[in-house]
């Protein structure tokens, strides 16, 4: 019994403690990296109730710690326990209940919609009760098969132990914390990628997107701007797309990310590209190149799409903080729309879940450029176990 209240106070201690200042999986393995008392089942138990936690939001504010420690367990956990057996017997009985019946059988402890109080400012198709569901279950991992990889990768996994699904032809899901290393190459063979994120950029797979390459030019290629390249993911995507029919140009305000990126990009394979290190936001921004037939702006934003993996981010968010991204967002847009050719396409991306990042931004480019919109759309991830994203198209008039 000592042992389970122990895994209570270090969580409490650990949730207490953190400022939300950086991700909690760093926070929580630089503690457990200066506290080497803890065993394998000690690390996975305390993170497991420190996430749990964060998971109920903004929600439960009136229960004790402790209680809503054991309340987030009972929410978010799916098999019977000794931990929970111990502390709330009544509990364990009922864990492999749906979450909607555990919800009812909780109802006058915890609220749903007590998880996210604002959610008058959702976008169109994020159904907000889904939504604060979809924040109580951990998401899956999701690989991308790349082109030329597809037969190898799926021998490897047909003769693993691993358990895994195919989702159309190149996508497959795998329980969350999945060790793919150990059988896959990652970045060369499989990306890491969610599956809304592997989605956003479908408008190029289309039969009506065809890129007018000029034949008679001396370098016929497709220029891209990846202006928000962050990890790079969207970049090796295009690539798979187009093939070696892009002359691609990627920048980040991060040197650390740019850093990171040359090394990912050695490994997938990709060797002719341009980059350079740049506040896209600054007035007197102006990129190295000249302009551009494509640019990839997946713009910096609230991250709400991505809670589930991130639950911290939900507990420490501020509503206010959605008109601060909404500003941040009209500047990086307006800085780089005037770097697209006549003709080109501008792709506009947030893994946010709010209108004023969303639509509203779309409704802002469309307002001051003269361009139009060939497609906009929400891609919610509550069905999958994904990511929710938004992405809108435009072409430059």
């Amino acid at each position: 019994m000592n042992r389970f209240y122990s895994y209570i106070n270090t969580s409490l201690k650990l949730i207490t403690s953190f400022k939300g200042e950086k991700p909690f999986a760093v926070f929580i393995r630089q503690f457990f990296s200066a506290n080497k008392k803890y065993g394998s089942r000690d690390r996975r138990q305390i993170s497991s109730l420190c996430y749990n936690y964060f998971r109920l939001g903004f929600g439960a504010f009136n229960l004790a710690p402790e209680d809503k420690i054991l309340l987030a367990f009972f929410l978010c956990e799916t098999a019977t326990s000794e931990f929970l057996e111990k502390l709330k017997p009544e509990w364990n009985e009922k864990i492999n209940l749906s979450l909607q019946e555990k919800l009812a059988f909780v109802k006058d402890e915890f609220s749903l919609a007590a998880i996210l109080p604002f959610t008058k400012n959702l976008s169109e198709g994020i159904d907000p009760e889904a939504f604060c569901k979809s924040l109580l279950i951990q998401p899956s991992l999701f690989l991308r098969v790349r082109p030329h990889a597809n037969a190898r990768t799926l021998k490897k996994l047909e003769k693993s132990k691993l358990i895994y699904e195919t989702i159309g032809e190149d996508c497959i899901r795998m329980p969350i914390g999945t060790n793919v290393q150990e059988i896959l190459t990652i970045d060369k063979d499989v990306v890491i990628q969610d599956y809304n994120s592997q989605q956003v950029l479908n408008f190029f797979r289309k039969d009506v997107y065809q890129p007018k390459l000029n034949a008679d030019a001396s370098d016929p290629r497709l220029t891209v701007w990846d202006c928000c390249a962050a990890s790079g993911g969207k970049s090796i995507l295009l690539m798979d797309i187009f093939g070696n029919n892009l002359d691609l140009t990627i920048s980040d305000i991060r040197p650390s990310i740019v850093l990171n990126l040359h090394q990912r990009f050695k490994r997938a394979g990709i060797k002719e590209y341009k980059y350079f290190i740049s506040d896209i936001g600054q007035p007197d921004f102006t990129p190295i190149s000249s302009d551009f037939d494509l640019i990839i702006c997946d713009a910096p934003c609230s991250g709400s799409g991505t809670w589930s993996r991130t639950p911290e981010s939900l507990y420490y968010f501020k509503e206010t903080s959605i008109s601060d991204y909404n500003k941040l967002q009209k500047k990086i847009t307006s800085n780089a729309f005037p770097h697209l050719k006549r003709g080109g396409i501008f792709v506009y991306i947030t893994c946010s879940v709010f209108k004023n990042e969303n639509e509203d931004i779309a409704a802002f480019i469309q307002e001051k450029f003269n361009c139009k919109l060939l497609e906009q759309k929400m891609l919610t991830g509550f069905t999958k176990k994904a990511d929710s994203m938004f992405t809108a198209v435009f072409q430059k008039l």
